[in-house]
């Protein structure tokens, strides 16, 4: 029999359709957030992906996975563990209270940047998906926005139109 294990979403993984097709195994079996932790855009200046970071008072909504070994190997694959991602286990509170739970983490070194428009599309239907607030999304990347354009790295960074207009 496989051995089964948690694993928690918090990007472009709360896209049901999408983890269909990359973890056919994987179900669903809950929902929970991440506290003292902020939702973060980093990589590539207009191309970036989620991860989370600590931040007092700070919490991020998850989804909670059920995942089987083939499902776990091609999570590594997409998210490019071990050398874009890691694996670390963090406190989600349910309304069961608080467990800790696999997820990928971004490693460090990575500049805070923009989503791409089809990955905060794919984010966005993972959201309503869930339940989610979208606008807790909206105000992580208008955050993101912030702080990119106080990084001296990222001055004259151009903004997604499209990105642009969700934070007006």
């Amino acid at each position: 029999m496989e051995k089964r294990k948690k694993y928690i979403a918090y990007g472009s993984n709360l896209n049901l359709e999408q983890m269909a097709r990359r973890c056919p195994t994987a179900k669903v079996i809950g929902a929970g957030e991440i506290r003292d932790h902020e939702l973060l855009f980093r990589g590539y200046p207009k191309s970036a992906v989620a991860t989370v970071e600590p931040k007092k008072g700070a919490g991020v909504p998850v989804l909670i996975w059920e995942i089987g070994p083939e499902d776990e190997r091609n999570l590594d694959i997409y998210e490019g563990y071990p050398r874009l991602y890691g694996k670390v286990n963090l406190e989600v509170q349910t309304e069961e209270g608080s467990e800790s739970i696999m997820a990928y983490t971004m490693n460090e070194g990575h500049e805070i940047g923009m989503p791409s428009v089809p990955y905060l599309e794919t984010i966005t239907t993972g959201y309503l998906e869930a339940g989610f607030d979208v606008n807790r999304l909206l105000e992580s990347v208008s955050h993101c926005k912030e702080l990119a354009e106080r990084e001296p790295v990222c001055e004259g960074m151009e903004v997604n139109p499209w990105n642009q207009q969700l934070l007006q």
